[in-house]
């Protein structure tokens, strides 16, 4: 027995399927699930010593790569201080004048401990805003767990959502209306029907959770105007593509201004860290001003923040992501051709550091499209990467991401072995 598989087997007398986050079982791709020890730049080593190069990169955050010691020594130096103090402190003040200062749409910015808690907050500011209970997502897009947004489409494209976990009242759920992705046309028919009921929109700006999808400008540029026509609210959720697509995220790649957006991953530089934020007159709506409430003990932490905010000041470095998208963009190219002289249906693409690989001859703009590519060959490539210790997302749902420290020495093995992968599926 592996070491990898005799944790796993440990793991699930003490925790539901072994796991603390469901896609780290291997659920959708089988298996047993890789049990890590140590990172360091691009490199991942488990616990049985193999060595991988890690395109996870924690699902984002780690977009210096592992263990980068300006960032350890920021953590060590903050650590000594105290782990928390459930109070203000003068390093939230520096976080959120970051923040406002590279996101274009942000006026001020509340921080929380996740992305879950982000979108969650933000969609209650909404709703209290506006005095609106409907809210807007799309098919495929997550935006964490909370109950209002594990919903899923109804039996037609403007029918009321019905919940996708079990705990999830109907009641709640029914607030929640989901559309496809990239579908202008649906979204002009449900504002035209129930705009003036419907308190926000939330969306990724370029999802990554259902692979990446990249929106259309037809698409984002009606998100955008239709809101305003209707009072509603646009959310965009950059938990992943803020400070990852570009330094101020998918809204200023595309010239897209929301009125709130959520954030984290990056922000918190691989500790747990998210933030909420947008215009003034909306945030001002939070308690302790206003009515709408919302709180959190370890808000703010200052060993999380002391990380995030070396990594923001690193990541503003002169072509930092130019760099970092050329070399995303080596990856995608590279595993694109080596699929083409192979005869395989696989396409993939990138945004910023962000990528998406498909097993289908186009690249997918929609839930469906997604669904429609072959999933099976997926999970065939996926072993035969891990096996030659690369490490893909275990999903074919999943967006992949390269960091600063993935050298050209890194990509061109990754290709060697997609060749070679390639050839066995």
């Amino acid at each position: 027995m592996t070491k990898n598989l005799d944790l796993f087997k440990q793991s699930q007398e003490y925790i539901p399927g072994g796991v603390n986050s469901p896609v780290r079982a291997f659920g959708s791709v089988g298996g047993t699930p890789i049990f890590f020890k140590k990172g360091k730049g691009s490199k991942l080593w488990d616990e049985e010593g193999k060595e991988y190069i890690d395109y996870i990169n924690s699902w984002g955050p780690m977009i210096l790569g592992h263990a980068h010691p300006e960032v350890i020594h920021a953590v060590q130096e903050v650590s000594q201080e105290s782990l928390s103090f459930g109070a203000p402190t003068a390093r939230e003040l520096e976080m959120a004048r970051e923040i406002v200062k590279i996101i274009p749409s942000i006026e001020q910015v509340r921080l929380v401990s996740s992305g879950t808690e982000a979108t969650m907050s933000a969609i209650r500011l909404a709703r209290g805003f506006t005095g609106r209970d409907k809210i807007v997502k799309f098919e495929g897009c997550y935006h964490g767990h909370a109950d209002s947004l594990l919903v899923k489409a109804g039996s037609g494209a403007l029918t009321f959502g019905q919940p996708s976990s079990a705990g999830v009242p109907v009641d709640t759920a029914k607030h929640t209306l989901t559309l496809s992705y990239n579908n202008t046309k649906e979204l002009e028919e449900l504002f035209l029907s129930q705009g003036n009921e419907i308190a926000c929109v939330i969306l990724e700006p370029v999802v990554g959770n259902m692979n990446l999808i990249v929106p259309s400008e037809e698409f984002l540029t009606t998100l955008r105007s239709i809101t305003e026509k209707y009072g509603a609210l646009l959310i965009f959720d950059e938990v992943m593509t803020g400070f990852r697509v570009s330094l101020g995220g998918a809204q200023e790649l595309f010239g897209i201004i929301p009125d709130l957006t959520t954030l984290g991953k990056v922000i918190g530089g691989g500790l747990p860290v998210g933030a909420f934020g947008g215009r003034k007159d909306i945030m001002q709506k939070l308690a302790p001003l206003g009515p709408v409430y919302q709180a959190g003990t370890l808000s703010g932490n200052p060993v999380a923040v002391a990380a995030g905010l070396k990594t923001l000041e690193l990541i503003q470095a002169e072509h930092f992501f130019e760099k970092l998208t050329a070399q995303t963009k080596k990856l995608t190219d590279g595993l694109t051709q080596a699929a083409l002289d192979s005869g395989i249906d696989f396409c993939a693409r990138n945004v910023g550091g962000m990528f998406g690989l498909y097993f289908s001859k186009a690249p997918p703009n929609s839930f469906s499209d997604v669904m429609s590519s072959d999933r099976e060959m997926f999970n065939k490539f996926f072993h035969h990467m891990l096996g030659l210790g690369i490490y893909f997302g275990p999903s074919a749902f999943e967006a992949g991401f390269v960091s600063a420290a993935h050298s050209d020495s890194d990509i061109e093995f990754t290709i060697d072995c997609a060749k070679k992968a390639f050839k066995n599926i």
